[in-house]
């Protein structure tokens, strides 16, 4: 679920951020968001069909449309909507229950709120039903299951999830050659799981859709975020095509740079779609996953051309590599057309939680020392997982380079260095406008 709004905690639910999203142009209401002006008892039944769905987000004192002139923004009367909505819920619901509430106070003294709910489908007891009949969501407004349909929801395992909340990755691992020696300085890996559609979850993938992915990835800032942690190695690169193992359920996606010294390829990337096989499966949560491994071998390049001084990686070079593999994923076109190979809409795909880096030595031989500091007897890292703050959306640029620059942080601190921090604000002071 891409609204970061969905993960926030109370705290970071402010008025603030609430007009922020019913100000921006491209949200509009979907599978997982809706915008409400009062309680209405179509309110309960969105509530039915989000936990049936993919659960979701409803915002109560919001106009459904924005309109020239007409504040969106209106409020209500936070105890009184949230006391009627629970009652509809514990009357009308089968089984009773209630999802969860958040009042978020306007600051101008008028007692008015907007009422945040939020749907959580993993701890709802699915199906709901409302007069005998389970709501769905279906593309912005609600529906009704069929028998199919209500059968999955039936037969589901307490135990599935519905919606990955944490897009957790799976570690990478280096490439050893017949030495079993490591042929990459290190690899890092981010990603997202998908929630399948109807038809995404059958068919095999488009040639297409798996087309159209890569020229959404070769048009977006990935490239050339890859070419500035190529520091110079490489003038040429293939961009992003089918190379290796593709199949009609998996895609390889391979960007390398070329390079006439004995190291052909400084830097590649790897994009991997993998969608679930589902014959003989019953479950209603099948997931797909799409996976971005960035391969470094710029030192390896360095050392084979007989460099002057040994290779380490500038940090503000890493901070334009994390910044644009956060802004591919989040890019309107890229994830239209990961919305396209899944079937589902765009609102459900998510943004990257979790990023991986899997070093060949301790990192701190591997980022230049200026600004840097060891800490003495701090222990070794060779890598690690870096977490996100749910809390951010990396849609917008300070939210990213603010999530940017934690990474880049804690990667200091685990590497036994210090320094990162202001190494990183000055970068920033040199690279922000106005500053």
């Amino acid at each position: 679920m891409s609204n970061s709004l969905f993960a926030a905690s109370a705290a970071d639910l402010t008025i603030e951020r609430i007009r922020a999203l019913a100000a921006r142009p491209d949200q509009v209401e979907s599978l997982t968001l809706e915008f409400k002006r009062e309680y209405s008892f179509s309110l309960v039944k969105t509530i039915a069909a989000m936990a049936n769905t993919y659960g979701g987000m409803i915002l109560v004192g919001i106009n459904d449309k924005a309109e020239p002139g007409v504040e969106r923004v209106v409020g209500v009367d936070a105890q009184e909507t949230i006391d009627k909505i629970a009652s509809t819920c514990s009357e009308k619901l089968d089984p009773p229950w209630e999802p969860t509430f958040f009042t978020v106070p306007f600051e101008d003294g008028s007692g008015r709120s907007v009422v945040v709910i939020r749907v959580d489908p993993n701890v709802a007891p699915r199906p709901l039903l409302i007069d005998l009949k389970a709501p769905i969501r279906l593309s912005g407004q609600n529906s009704t299951a069929d028998r199919d349909r209500l059968l999955k929801l039936a037969r589901e395992e307490p135990s599935v999830g519905v919606l990955p909340m944490g897009q957790n990755v799976m570690s990478p691992r280096m490439n050893q050659d017949s030495e079993g020696r490591a042929t990459e300085d290190f690899v890092l890996r981010t990603g997202i799981n998908l929630p399948m559609g109807e038809a995404g979850a059958w068919r095999p993938l488009s040639e297409r859709s798996v087309s159209a992915f890569a020229q959404a990835l070769n048009d977006s800032p990935f490239p050339d975020a890859l070419r500035t942690l190529g520091h110079s190695s490489f003038s040429q690169s293939t961009g992003f095509r089918r190379l290796g193992h593709n199949r009609s359920r998996t895609a390889r996606l391979v960007f390398q740079a070329i390079s006439s010294a004995p190291v052909q390829h400084p830097v590649e990337a790897v994009v991997t779609v993998a969608l679930p096989e589902v014959y003989g499966s019953t479950s209603t949560a099948l997931m797909a996953t799409v996976t971005i491994d960035v391969i470094a071998r710029v030192r390896r390049y360095a050392d084979s051309i007989e460099a002057e001084q040994d290779y380490r990686y500038p940090v503000p070079n890493l901070a334009d590599l994390l910044d644009g593999l956060l802004q591919t994923f989040v890019d309107p076109i890229v994830v239209t057309e990961i919305a396209r190979i899944a079937d589902i809409d765009t609102a459900l795909v998510g943004q990257p939680r979790e990023l991986h880096l899997v070093a060949d030595r301790q990192v701190k031989e591997l980022l230049h020392p200026t600004g840097l500091r060891e800490i003495p007897d701090a222990g070794a890292s060779a890598g690690g997982v870096f977490r996100a703050n749910p809390s951010l959306d990396l849609r917008v640029a300070a939210e990213r380079q603010e999530q940017v620059d934690d990474w880049l942080r804690q990667l200091g601190l685990d590497a036994g260095l210090t320094g990162m921090e202001d190494l990183v604000e000055s970068y920033r002071a040199k690279t922000t406008p106005g500053t």
